[in-house]
């Protein structure tokens, strides 16, 4: 037992010894107020569904880096997006401008549903009329009243 207690605290001792000190998150924290606010408006090009704030992969990093720079050579937030829209196109916003170009991306979903609430109507039209109970002729409504008498 004494073994045991004494190789879990050279364990704990030598996790603590390995252990490095967390390094800094910025040189100038108002850059990177401006960086991480920046960021949260930009899509990761390569992750796609992340914000550049949020993605840990290499282009991100790159990027965030640029974006960065770009702050310390006293660019406006705009400044710094506009940049990014010219190099990349509209795509890196995570909202892209209205105009003629991203009209698809705007109205494109809405498109999509009204189309499959159409056709989704039109096919349970048809197959309503299809289902609709024929008229029995009467030899056999006979024999089916005849039928429903016997299991009495």
């Amino acid at each position: 037992m004494r073994f045991l207690t004494v190789l879990v605290a050279a364990l704990l001792l030598a996790g603590s010894a390995l252990a490095k000190e967390a390094a800094p998150l910025a040189e100038d924290e108002a850059v990177e107020k401006r960086l991480v606010n920046i960021a949260e408006e930009l899509r990761c090009l390569v992750c796609q569904n992340e914000s550049l704030a949020g993605s840990r992969a290499d282009l991100a990093q790159d990027l965030r880096r640029e974006v960065r720079g770009l702050i310390k050579e006293g660019k406006s937030d705009q400044e710094v997006k506009d940049f990014l829209v010219s190099r990349y196109g509209d795509f890196v916003l995570y909202e892209p401008p209205v105009k003629p170009t991203t009209w698809l991306l705007w109205g494109g979903p809405f498109v999509l549903l009204v189309a499959g609430v159409a056709v989704l109507i039109t096919y349970l039209r048809r197959r309503g009329g299809q289902l609709a109970p024929a008229e029995l002729s009467e030899e056999e409504k006979k024999r089916a009243e005849a039928l429903l008498k016997d299991e009495q």
